[in-house]
């Protein structure tokens, strides 16, 4: 049965809530008006009465009205119910309960303070009464009470006085040294201080970062308008790419252009032996760039350098997201060497996006994680372990936190606006405004300076924690991508014109030629082999160096001096062969990639190296151009069966990197071998017959060491522990390997020629690499796998 009193809706307790609130007003300002009567019998008392002058009784009434006047409120509060005005459409009302209950407030905290004092008081009279044993007349002993008092409260406000001073001094003395370390990381330069003598011209090969990073900061600079119409600037810039890429160099680029103080604090200056103390490290940070904000005329520049020191995810938020595993990624697996060659005799590297990104990580010393295996490991900051959990994640929290505050108030006036209006509100008799006329101090608004943060990192975005890469904070996130072969040519046009060197440089094809056998190298190593090959011209007597004194800095960079090891004649023509083979078969099938480099001079652990490099930045590759990877894999293994009739020990690097391929290929792509192109049009049996040939061939070149290397990981050797799968493995090596033969078998010639000159020069790169190998006049042979003389022997 339902019952017949239904219960209040919204608009019913709107309605009495707004019928109580104004019940309340009329009550106050009825208690108001009696207070405000009865103060000139509080005056006649004081003044009359006790014969106390005209000033102090006026002081004396005034306080003691209003102090009454609260002392009614609070009890009448206690009596009726406060209304709640949520709903209510009358903003007068709304305001009048706001200051009601600042009224109540300031006075609970006055009330509860006098009853401390009374309390003391009449512990103090008790004392007294039991010294002199006997009931005293406490009102003739006032003076004595009030000198007890006297006598307790400076012991009670020395402790209160000396404790945190104590406290302080202990603090600086046991964390002080500690806290040095940290706050001496952190400089701050102001305009004038240093010349960094960078420009953001000067910063090449990252065009598209600089259009970015000029937008927002030409918004920091000058943005009124654009905030007038509505925009809300930037607050942090977050620079992402692999070490050496220039982000440190564009924020100093920054700094420069950009004329304002300029903080700067590695990520790691964060961290401090004692929880606690990185929070107070980034306050300090916070409070020295508002002070030079403050200084010169309202903005600062924050650049957090390896931010991820201090922005890592946060454990409680869970691991980033580690993406999928690509076929074409091959580098996860495959990267020997200080050059990251694709196997470990080091003698096939291919320039491609991948491959740069990993060799930029390497040389920092951060190897990124490895295909499906790559997890984000989560490492809270601290040095115990017992502060592994809260504390480590103090400076991350309270960083995140002065990032929201740079726009509030400043505390002190919040705290004095605070205080006077609460003040004027407890009076009772001080209205609001008057008209037009406000009657309170100004709500303090946020200053104008502008705290601007730009952190650097080489991690990926998701492992650094969401709340600091969102919008607001470092919000506008700018990759710096790893040199392509267009960035180093411009990079070199930056870096080659400020020292002295020989015409024949300044010419288009030379340039391009340096940019693409300059694989890998980062700003810095560009700009150190241009000075290094002035200081070999200069050690030969000569003002300018030229184009053999370039490259032979280039040589010494890339792996230091070379080991000028004479091999056995015989093994010298066999190792060129070797890396002939390479060439031939990556210059006739690798259409997309050209050859940069072939070298028989030992560098390292490898006797030589072939080395190419993509001609247009790739993403994704397809089966004919995995194929063709491997084809130039086996190439060497095929020249030198063609030319010797067997394989050296050589080839083991080559095999282990085309099995590896493989797999991948198979069990990370579904890849199989190229459709048979077999005239006649054979039937099926005849097909599979071709393709168990093969399989044959590929089970017998396929490595199966296992142990170390790439087959330790579980993608490779879970395709090769499937029979199906390792099945199709070895059809696409063999396919491969009978493909290089072929090539090797029909360009005997060529090839040969090739070798001979690398003999001869022990290394040829750039175009006269490219002439060589066009001269040899190398062809695609065609292949007519009904012929057993097209089948090599193994």
């Amino acid at each position: 049965m339902a019952s017949n009193h239904a219960e209040p809706g919204l608009l019913d307790r709107t309605s009495a809530s707004s019928e109580l609130g104004e019940q309340w007003r009329l009550l106050t300002r009825m208690a108001t008006a009696i207070a405000v009567g009865t103060s000139p019998a509080a005056f006649a008392w004081f003044h009359v009465k006790l014969g106390w002058g005209i000033g102090w009784s006026l002081v004396v009434t005034f306080f003691t009205i209003i102090a009454f006047r609260g002392l009614v409120d609070l009890m009448t509060r206690r009596l009726i119910p406060w209304p709640s005005l949520y709903g209510t459409d009358d903003a007068t009302l709304k305001e009048e309960d706001v200051v009601n209950r600042r009224r109540a407030s300031f006075w609970r905290f006055w009330f509860r303070l006098g009853m401390f004092f009374v309390w003391l008081f009449t512990a103090v009279w008790l004392v007294r009464l039991l010294a002199f044993e006997g009931p005293v007349n406490w009102l003739t002993n006032v003076g004595d009470i009030l000198d007890g008092v006297a006598d307790v409260l400076p012991l009670v406000s020395g402790y209160v006085v000396i404790l945190p001073f104590l406290f302080l001094v202990n603090f600086l003395i046991l964390f002080g040294p500690l806290m040095l370390i940290g706050v001496t990381q952190m400089r701050g330069f102001e305009p004038g201080d240093a010349d960094w003598g960078v420009r953001l011209e000067d910063v090449r090969g990252q065009d598209e970062a600089k259009v970015e990073v000029g937008r927002v900061v030409s918004l920091w600079q000058s943005g009124e308008a654009f905030e007038e119409a509505g925009g809300k600037r930037e607050r942090g810039l977050l620079f992402l790419g692999a070490p050496g890429t220039g982000k440190t160099m564009l924020a100093k680029a920054i700094a420069t252009g950009f004329n304002s103080p300029f903080v700067t604090m590695p990520g790691s200056g964060f961290q401090q032996t004692f929880m606690g103390m990185d929070a107070v490290i980034v306050r300090w940070l916070a409070r020295k760039a508002k002070k030079l904000a403050r200084k010169w005329g309202g903005q600062c520049i924050v650049f957090i350098d390896e931010i991820d020191a201090v922005g890592m995810r946060r454990s409680a938020l869970g691991e980033g997201t580690a993406g999928m595993h690509t076929g074409d990624q091959i580098q996860d697996f495959l990267f020997y060497g200080p050059h990251g060659a694709l196997n470990p005799s080091q003698d096939m590297i291919l320039e491609t996006r991948a491959w740069r990104e990993r060799l930029f990580a390497q040389r920092e010393g951060k190897t990124p994680p490895r295909g499906l295996g790559r997890l984000a490991a989560i490492v809270n900051q601290g040095v115990f372990p017992g502060m592994m959990g809260g504390g480590g994640q103090l400076a991350l929290n309270q960083l995140l936190v002065v990032m929201d505050g740079i726009d509030n108030p400043p505390f002190f006036r919040r705290l004095f606006t605070n205080w006077t209006n609460t003040f004027l509100d407890a009076t009772y008799v001080v209205p609001q405004r008057i008209g037009r006329l406000s009657l309170r101090v100004p709500k303090p608004r946020p200053r104008k300076d502008q705290i601007y943060f730009i952190g650097a990192t080489n991690v990926p975005i998701d492992v650094l924690d969401p709340a600091l890469t969102r919008p607001g904070r470092m919000g506008r996130h700018v990759w710096l991508r790893t040199p392509t072969k267009h960035d180093r040519k411009d990079i070199f046009d930056l870096y080659i014109k400020k020292v002295s060197h020989e015409d024949d440089l300044d010419t288009e094809k030379r340039r391009d030629e340096l940019a693409r056998i300059t694989s890998g190298y980062s700003p810095a190593m560009i700009e150190q082999v241009c000075s290094m090959a002035l200081t070999y011209a200069h050690s030969e007597g000569r003002e300018r160096f030229n184009y053999e004194d370039i490259f032979e800095a280039m040589t010494t960079v890339e792996s230091g001096t070379a080991v000028n090891i004479e091999y056995p004649e015989e093994e010298t023509r066999a190792v060129a062969i070797h890396e002939a083979g390479h060439a031939a078969a990556s210059h006739v099938y690798m259409k997309d990639s050209e050859s940069t480099r072939i070298s028989i001079r030992m560098r390292g652990g490898s006797l030589g190296h072939h080395q190419a490099a993509e001609q247009v930045e790739r993403f994704s590759r397809w089966r004919s151009e995995q194929l063709a990877m491997l084809i130039w894999g086996l190439g060497a293994m095929a020249a030198e069966r063609v030319f010797y009739g067997q394989t050296s020990s050589g080839v083991g690097g080559d095999v282990g990197a085309v099995t590896a391929l493989a797999a991948l290929m198979v069990g990370a792509s579904a890849m199989g071998p190229e459709p048979l192109d077999l005239d006649g049009g054979l039937d099926t049996k005849e097909e599979d017959r071709v393709l168990k040939r093969f399989e044959e061939i590929g089970l017998k070149i396929m490595s199966r060491t296992g142990g170390g290397g790439p087959f330790a990981h579980d993608p490779i050797a879970s395709v090769l522990s499937d029979r199906d799968k390792r099945r199709t493995a070895g059809q696409l090596i063999g396919q491969a390997y009978v493909t290089a033969h072929n090539l090797m078998r029909h360009n005997r010639k060529g090839i040969e020629q090739i070798a001979d000159q690398v003999v001869a020069r022990r290394e040829i790169y750039g175009d006269e690499l490219l002439e060589l190998l066009n001269e040899a006049k190398l062809k695609k042979p065609a292949i007519d796998l009904m012929e057993e003389a097209s089948w090599p022997m193994l």
